[in-house]
Parts: structure tokens; C-alpha cells; sequence
């Protein structure tokens, strides 16, 4: 399911850096999408070996990559769950701005 919108990705694992949601069109195999993608970690990543990217929306190329369970499956509850956690990335972001920006 795409981390972004929620849609429900048919490809199977392992995910190839190219592949993007049909609907949006955002990537799938980014940090988003991880199991390690922890913000608030060092460089939003779980992962103590791995050199995370700058943009976690972006494809890359992490040897760790991992597809987060929350975003296996096809409910439509999920869906609801993608959306709450952009809501708070967002709100997260705004706030962060507004402190030092």
C-alpha cells in the first residue's frame, strides 16, 4: 500500500527503486515506506547501518530497505492509517518550522 495515498501496490517484494504508486505516482521503495523509517532517529532511521537519504519521499538505493508492515494488506482501514500519519508528519514539519524558520 502506498505510504502516501493508501492505494494498494500489486507488485511484490522486492520492490525495484522504479516503481511508483499508479495512482499518485509517488515512489514506493522510499524511507517512508521502510520499517526503519523512525523520525526523530538519527537521520529518521532505525537502522544503525544504514546511511539514510535526505529525501525520504524519494527512491533510493538502501541495502536495508524493508516494506513496513503497516503498509502491507489492502484494507481500506489502512488507507485511513496513511493518512493520519502524513496528517501528523505535516503537522510535525509546520511546527518545526514555526520554531525555527
Amino acid at each position: 500500500m502506498c505510504w502516501y495515498c493508501g492505494s494498494p501496490i500489486t507488485a511484490r517484494e522486492p520492490f525495484g527503486r522504479s516503481l511508483l504508486c499508479p495512482d499518485c505516482g509517488k515512489d514506493i521503495r522510499a524511507c517512508r515506506s521502510c520499517r526503519f523509517y523512525r523520525p526523530g532517529a538519527r537521520g529518521d532511521c532505525a537502522e544503525p547501518n544504514a546511511e539514510p537519504p535526505i529525501d525520504k519521499e524519494r527512491a533510493n538505493f538502501c541495502d536495508w530497505f524493508s516494506l513496513d508492515r503497516k503498509f502491507r494488506g489492502e484494507t481500506a482501514g489502512l488507507k485511513g492509517d496513511a493518512e493520519k500519519a502524513n496528517a501528523r508528519a505535516a503537522s510535525a514539519r509546520a511546527a518545526f518550522d514555526d520554531l525555527f524558520g
